[in-house]
């Protein structure tokens, strides 16, 4: 390979920048409901489907957001890209 750098780098680094950014997203998501919510007296919560409000923004739509917004993010911003070295000879 030629001494100039490896564009599957650049892409690399910034789908590992939307994962990380993914995660954190989802770890306010859940610490958001989980203690916003559910750090109050419990005879006074709210209940949604049988779960506490806490538990179901938290847990259930939690991951029902994240599976659709990790979907979409792979969908619009991630790229395949070779692995194997004949394919960047082409280039």
């Amino acid at each position: 390979m030629s001494q100039r750098k490896d564009y599957r780098f650049k892409i690399a680094n910034r789908e590992a920048l939307i994962g990380v950014g993914l995660v954190i997203f989802n770890f306010i998501w859940w610490f958001g409901f989980a203690y916003g919510l559910g750090s109050g007296d419990i005879t006074e919560y709210q209940y949604i489907l049988g779960f506490p409000a806490w538990f179901f923004y938290s847990c259930i739509a939690g991951v029902l957001i994240m599976s659709v917004l990790v979907f979409i993010i792979v969908r619009k911003f991630f790229v395949n890209v070779p692995f194997d070295n004949e394919e960047l000879e082409k280039r």
